[in-house]
């Protein structure tokens, strides 16, 4: 019996797919099998016979008797099990049932392990967006801290820069009352000197250094010394107003920069995720630009208040010491005045009831008072000659103290020079003891002559300087108000 028709190999065979294109189906594409379809083998094709591939040759048929003949023979074909075998390797059902049950497996593992990622992912993310969240607010917090510890320094800074500019208004009212006191003391200083100058021109034995004189020259001793008392304090508030403003300047710079970063930080502060101006900055995290600590930083802000505050105890302290100069001076100024009064007062009854008891020889004395004068003369030269020296000497030491820090040395020429300098001032000393005594001297041999032939106009002229000049000067004096400053 010749078989018809086909071998129907599409009913077992795995479709074929195209190695260029994906499959459309699922279903192809779900069920994996890494080993190709089989393929037929030679007995495969021997079975066939020359009617088959007649009758594949004869298609298409031509008319409709021979196309139904056609399907009457392919439905009576029959193939038997026995000849499956023959066509090609199949797989068993069991194969089969692993592969669906394997696709299913991995399937399963597949979503499991999807879902799992998918939910691990959404928490890690929530958790990520949570710390985020709760860091941005631990910082806000930070600034918000860092802001509250700025105010409370500015505040500190505010009122301590209102201290030290009214210490230092307090302190330079009190210089320039010391200023006004210190000019008011120029009247009496040249009045004093008048006196000694307008005595200078006393003749012959009144030229005397007596009780006028002497408290005359103390006199002007007790106002330079409160000139010089005055101007010591007066540069001591100068150097502490200089002090008071430069820690009033340092408290100010501290107090901008305060200013800054508050403003700084609060924008920091209410800046947000949506707020504007906000933007990348690589690298800016591995970027340290900080000079100082938390620690440090409040020090350096309380060490600029502690050191306003002494400056103010300070300021304090020599604005009380400037109050008791101007009264000890003031009254130590008075009270010198009366007594140069008084002493001329009592100088000018002296003389007058002396005037017409002196009595003394001039003929044997002129020769002597010729050496005598000769003697001062050489004694006012010897002096001029050691003014020189004297000031080489003490230029040397004041150049010396010009020397940079370690070379400030107490050294041989140093201890030479300051020997030098009391060498020729006790050589001046001497010389003028010397004068002194050669001046006496020769008051002594002058009282001889003027008391033989001018002792009636010596004494006339000294009362008139005493009283005339001298006296009519000393009527006034600055009252202790001007003294003080006030005026």
């Amino acid at each position: 019996m010749e078989l018809l028709g086909s071998t129907m190999t599409t009913t077992y065979a795995r479709p074929k797919t195209s190695h260029f294109l994906p499959a459309i189906s699922t279903m192809a594409s779900s069920y994996r099998n890494p080993q190709p379809p089989l393929g037929m083998g030679p007995s495969a094709n021997m079975w066939r016979t020359n009617s088959y591939y007649k009758s594949s040759n004869a298609l298409p048929l031509t008319s409709s008797t021979q196309r139904e003949n056609f399907d009457l023979v392919r439905a009576n074909t029959t193939f038997y099990p026995s000849n499956r075998t023959t066509l090609m390797t199949r797989y068993t059902p069991d194969d089969w049932y692993k592969s669906n049950h394997s696709n299913y497996r991995e399937s399963e593992s597949s979503r499991k392990s999807a879902e799992r990622l998918r939910k691990d992912t959404i928490r890690f993310m929530q958790d990520k967006e949570q710390l985020t969240r709760r860091t941005q607010e631990n910082t806000s917090k930070n600034i918000a801290e860092r802001v509250n510890d700025i105010v409370f320094w500015r505040s500190e800074l505010s009122h301590e820069i209102d201290n030290i500019v009214t210490e230092t208004a307090a302190l330079n009212e009190v210089k320039r009352r010391l200023e006004r006191a210190l000019a008011e003391t120029e009247g009496p200083l040249q009045v004093s000197q008048e006196c000694l100058y307008h005595r200078e021109k006393r003749m012959s034995i009144d030229l005397v250094h007596d009780d006028v004189e002497k408290d005359l020259i103390k006199e002007v001793e007790v106002l330079r010394s409160c000139q010089e008392r005055m101007r010591r304090h007066l540069d001591r508030a100068i150097t502490q107003l200089a002090s008071n403003r430069g820690a009033q300047h340092e408290l100010e710079k501290d107090m901008s920069n305060k200013v800054s970063a508050q403003r700084i930080d609060d924008r920091c502060h209410y800046l947000r995720n949506t707020s504007d101006g906000i933007g990348y900055y690589r690298g800016i995290d591995r970027i340290d630009h900080s000079v100082s600590l938390p620690d440090s930083w409040s020090k350096f802000t309380d060490d600029n208040i502690l050191r306003s505050q002494s400056e103010r105890a300070t300021s304090h302290k020599l604005r009380d010491e400037i109050e008791i100069l101007l009264n000890t001076t003031s009254n130590e100024m008075w009270n010198q005045f009366n007594n140069v009064n008084v002493a001329f007062t009592n100088r000018i009854s002296e003389t007058a009831d002396t005037k017409n008891n002196l009595q003394a020889h001039l003929a044997k004395t002129l020769q002597e008072i010729f050496q005598t004068e000769m003697l001062i003369e050489s004694l006012k030269k010897a002096l001029r000659d050691k003014e020189n020296p004297l000031k080489v000497a003490q230029t040397r030491l004041e150049e010396r103290t010009r020397r940079p820090n370690i070379e400030l040395c107490r050294d041989n020429p140093h201890h030479r020079l300051v020997g030098e300098v009391r060498e020729i001032e006790d050589t001046i000393q001497k010389l003028q003891e010397r004068l002194m005594e050669a001046e006496n001297t020769l008051q002594t041999l002058v009282k001889t002559k003027v008391t033989l032939e001018h002792d009636l106009s010596i004494k006339a002229n000294s009362l008139f300087l005493d009283q005339e000049k001298c006296m009519s000067m000393r009527k006034s004096f600055p009252s202790l108000p001007r003294l003080v400053g006030y005026t």
